[in-house]
């Protein structure tokens, strides 16, 4: 069978969320090699890995052809025979193509999320939709996405798995509390032209809901970061941690964000989120009452005043039960 020849396969991040969901997979294989494709360095200076590519330049204008160039000429040649890459960033999708050059077996983690709109989130959702094409494996977080790659007749397998990012989240389920803090992140590259808006309105909030703590850690990408001068009335803090952050989440009343993992993380913990963003790859959490879509800036006060006072869930988490590591771990050992 495809599993039975896997004695070392290889596990790609680039960026922190990358990382966040690879990270549970290195505590349950036994054999693993880590790649770090160098999108975050500034938050990722900690994490040891076994081979790093170098991206040669920081022209925001041609920053995502350099690093499909790079990883593409850097993919290292080492003692593997499979490829794990998670997720829809450029280097997940330029490291399975070189893996699928060098016809190593390709794993995709998290895979069949879907908002068929490749505007958005862009140019994420084409990398995700074309990574499929050539995995070997899907290792999907849910059955929605599941369907959707048997609906597109991928060649992999597709396996429903849960998302690896509540893995970490199992010794913070219990200290959930909600307290006045507000928590915000903002970044994705479909919002850089809208962030000034966004930040406009954001501290709008904070300034007529003086009770309430709004903090929001400042993103270093400096399409965002040169805004910060729009938030006097909000907590703005360096990038955190990620258990600075989860203990932030773990406290507060409601999210306002942009992110995709907060979706996940803020389900899990039993915590509305305001997605700032014009539709999302996880639609489950909108069924369960746990997200609610704010496509612009406008609509951010209407809805923010919606929750304030009805902020409260107790639902599943459609996304998993922080198992999934251990689903995985079985599914690339099988014989």
């Amino acid at each position: 069978r495809l599993y039975r020849e896997i004695q070392m396969i290889l596990l790609c991040f680039g960026t922190r969320p990358e990382w966040l969901k690879i990270k549970p997979l290195t505590k349950v294989l036994e054999s693993y090699e880590l790649l770090f494709t160098g999108q975050h360095t500034d938050l990722l200076q900690h994490i040891e890995a076994d081979y790093k590519i170098h991206i040669h330049t920081s022209d925001p204008d041609k920053r995502l052809d350099q690093i499909v160039s790079d990883c593409l000429l850097q993919f290292p040649d080492g003692d593997f025979d499979s490829v794990l890459v998670q997720g829809d960033t450029v280097s997940a999708f330029a490291c399975a193509l070189a893996a699928f050059h060098k016809k190593k077996k390709v794993f995709h983690l998290e895979a069949g999320l879907r908002t068929y709109n490749l505007d958005h989130p862009y140019p994420e959702e084409a990398y995700r939709q074309m990574i499929s094409r050539i995995a070997d494996v899907n290792l999907c977080p849910t059955n929605l996405s599941k369907n959707s790659l048997i609906h597109e007749l991928v060649r992999g397998d597709c396996h429903v798995v849960g998302n690896t990012v509540l893995d970490n989240l199992l010794s913070y389920k219990q200290k959930c509390e909600y307290t006045d803090k507000i928590l915000v992140t903002l970044h994705r590259r479909e919002n850089h032209e809208l962030i000034a808006d966004w930040f406009r309105e954001i501290n709008k909030l904070a300034k007529e809901n003086s009770s309430l703590e709004f903090i929001l850690p400042l993103h270093p990408n400096p399409n965002v970061a040169c805004h910060k001068r729009l938030l006097s009335h909000v907590n703005v803090v360096d990038p955190l941690p990620h258990n600075i952050l989860l203990d932030i989440l773990t406290k507060c009343k409601l999210v306002i964000s942009d992110s995709g993992g907060l979706q996940e993380e803020s389900s899990f913990l039993n915590k509305k989120i305001i997605v700032c963003r014009e539709t999302t790859e996880r639609p489950e959490g909108k069924e369960s009452g746990q997200l609610l879509i704010c496509k612009n800036p406008d609509q951010l006060n209407r809805i923010f005043n919606s929750l304030k006072d009805n902020y409260m869930i107790d639902s599943p988490c459609p996304y998993g039960n922080g198992r999934s590591a251990e689903k995985i771990a079985s599914i690339l050992n099988e014989n």
